[in-house]
Order: C-alpha cells, then structure tokens, then sequence
C-alpha cells in the first residue's frame, strides 16, 4: 500500500519502509509527513466535529449547487483539533486549489495584496492564526472579503494614489485560537463560523483506529482506549502518541498494540494515565512541593521548573486549568485539591498556608 492511494504525496516513502526502521521521537520532518498522510480528505471521512461538519457540509452543498463560490468560513478552537485539514477539506469539496499562509506572516498590507492579487476563481485561501495579522493588513482584508475588490496605494505623502484592484472571488478560511481577538469588522464578515470542540475519548478511539489502519499498525480496542485516554481531547496528540507506541511495539512486542504494550510505551515516553506529560508534571510538582500549592507568580513558577514563562503559560497551563489541576486567581497560581491527589501528595491542613485555604480541605 504506497501513501499516494491513503494521502497526499509524500515521495517514495511507503509502509514498508516505514516499518522497516524505528522512528525515533524527534524526527519532526517524518512526522510532519506521516500526519499530512492522516488528514481525512472529505467530511464522511472527518471524526468529531458532528455540528461544524453538518453546518459545513450544507455551506458547501449549498454553493456548488448554486456553482458560487463559499462563503468566508472561520474555525476557532484549540491546537490540534483538526482547522487546518477542514480547510483543505473545503478546497476538496469546493474541487479548488488552496493556498495555506499564516498571520504571522502577513505583517504588512503589501504581503497581502500580493497574495490577494495571484490568487485565482474559487481558491481557498488558508489563513492561520489570523487574530495576528498586522492591522493595516487586517484593514485591507475588510475590503477583500466584502467586494473582492482591494485599493493599492502608490506613492506617499500628498502625492499617494489608490488604484483599486479588482479580486476574482474567492473563499477565506481563517483559522484561530483565539477568536476573542478578532475584531468585530472582521468577524462579521465571515459566512459561517464554526467552533471546534475538545474529543471525547470515544471519538478519538475512531481517530486512532483509523489511523492505525493507513499506518498498518495492528492495535487492539483496548489499546487504542489507552491511548485516547491519555491524548488530551486533541486528534493531533493522539496520533502522535499512535506514532510513538507504533515504535516501541515494532521493538518490544513483534508490532502489535494492546493496553498493557500501549501503557508501558507511554511510560517511557513520560505521558501518564491522565495525560499529562513531563512539563505538566513539573510544574504542579514544583507548584505543590516547593510553593504549598500557592499562590505563585507565573514566573517564579517558570523559573522553579527551568522553562520560559510562555511555555509555562501557553503549554502547560491550558490544559492543567481544564483539567482542573491549576488555577489562576488575583493572587498567582494554586494548586486544587485534585492536583494533590493526582500526584500522591498530602495536602496541608486548611487554613495553613498554600492553596487549601482558598479551595477548602
């Protein structure tokens, strides 16, 4: 089975080849590749989602058969969720060509109106983390998105000259996570908006089952339930966890997965029965053991565990506070009594000092 019948092109690389080696945990441009190969290409194959895929398929359904273009589609939701393959799902369906860029990327109106002003009939144009395009851009975008039409300005000063530009029409996919940040304008110049909620373990059991069927992985229900259950709600974690026990079943176990296989794997690889991972893990450590459970800034939690503040606030902590093992007050971050059971620890009594006065015993 090459990957051309399963994915999008990824040169020779095949299952067999695949299979031949062990992948070791940091090849990130192999991974990359395996993961383009596990997008879903149309919405019958897409797992979860079932209101934004009913809400979009009707979107969809609706325009080719008024043979239009969509309209502008804008996905919110966390990391890993699956935006970016909705978007090329929607080219798919749409049976148009899509060019994928980024916010980030687009820091000046010039960047934008070149990219508006190559792009043909119909084409979707990806546009992740859209709530960080730069405002004059975002301005110019205003325009696009309403008349297809965008105003070059030529020259400086008293001097400058707009000359409009007409656009042919064209569907925006903006991608964010955190839609909060739009602004009004913008957002309400999007056709259809659709929120991406975290998996339940069930659907991330289809997710891994299905990609342990491209990848030629024998895994058993059992096994793929141990690993949705420590994949966060997230398709993306939960294929790259597949990944990693994949590689340690090829050495350990003649190739098969099942939950014993699945649980050892992920020992090594640091992921426990809740799914947190080794920076989880050391930043309630460090919040319970060296802190009392809290309250503590931010940063001097960043520095008791050797991370950059960021990283503690964008990687780990979203998914401690949903979890309910952190929270954030005035004050700092406290641990909640879940945190210290989680960990084997005893809380202190309430009322001492740390995070039992605030949450109770």
């Amino acid at each position: 089975m090459n990957w051309d019948e399963t994915g999008p092109d990824t040169g020779d690389l095949t299952d067999e080849a695949l299979d031949d080696r062990l992948v070791d945990a940091g090849a990130d441009g192999e991974d990359t590749a395996v993961e383009a190969a596990l997008r879903p290409k149309d919405l019958h194959e897409f797992v979860g989602q079932e209101k934004v895929r009913e809400q979009l398929d009707l979107v969809l359904k609706a325009a080719r058969a008024r043979g239009a273009t969509a309209d502008h589609v804008l996905l919110s939701g966390a990391p890993g969720l699956g935006k970016t393959t909705l978007s090329m799902i929607i080219a798919a369906e749409m049976e148009a060509p899509i060019r994928i860029t980024s916010g980030p990327a687009i820091q000046h109106a010039g960047d934008l109106a070149a990219i508006l002003s190559s792009l043909q009939e119909g084409e979707v144009l990806f546009l992740d983390e859209i709530h960080r395009m730069s405002r004059p851009a975002e301005e110019m975008l205003y325009m696009a998105m309403e008349d297809f039409r965008v105003d070059v300005i030529v020259g400086k000063g008293p001097g400058a000259t707009a000359i409009p530009l007409e656009l042919p029409p064209f569907t925006l996919v903006g991608a964010t996570t955190r839609a909060g940040l739009l602004p009004p304008p913008l957002r309400d110049r999007f056709g259809f908006t659709g929120h991406m909620e975290f998996y339940a373990p069930t659907e991330l059991e289809r997710v891994i089952h299905r990609s342990a069927g491209l990848l030629d992985v024998a895994i058993d229900t059992a096994g793929a339930a141990e690993i949705a259950g420590r994949s966060r709600g997230t398709p993306r974690i939960a294929n790259r966890l597949l990944r990693r026990v994949r590689d340690y079943a090829q050495v350990k176990a003649e190739g098969r997965i099942d939950r014993d296989i699945a649980a050892a794997a992920l020992r090594v690889y640091e992921v426990d029965a809740r799914g947190l991972d080794r920076l989880d893990r050391a930043v309630l450590g460090a919040l319970l053991k060296l802190f009392g459970g809290g309250p503590v800034g931010l940063s001097t939690l960043a520095v008791a565990v050797g991370e950059e503040r960021e990283t503690v606030e964008e990687v780990a902590e979203p998914f401690l506070v949903r979890e309910g093992l952190l929270a954030r007050t005035p004050r700092g971050r406290v641990a909640t009594p879940a945190a210290w059971a989680h960990l084997g620890l005893v809380p202190p009594q309430q009322g001492a000092k740390g995070q039992q006065g605030l949450f109770g015993a």
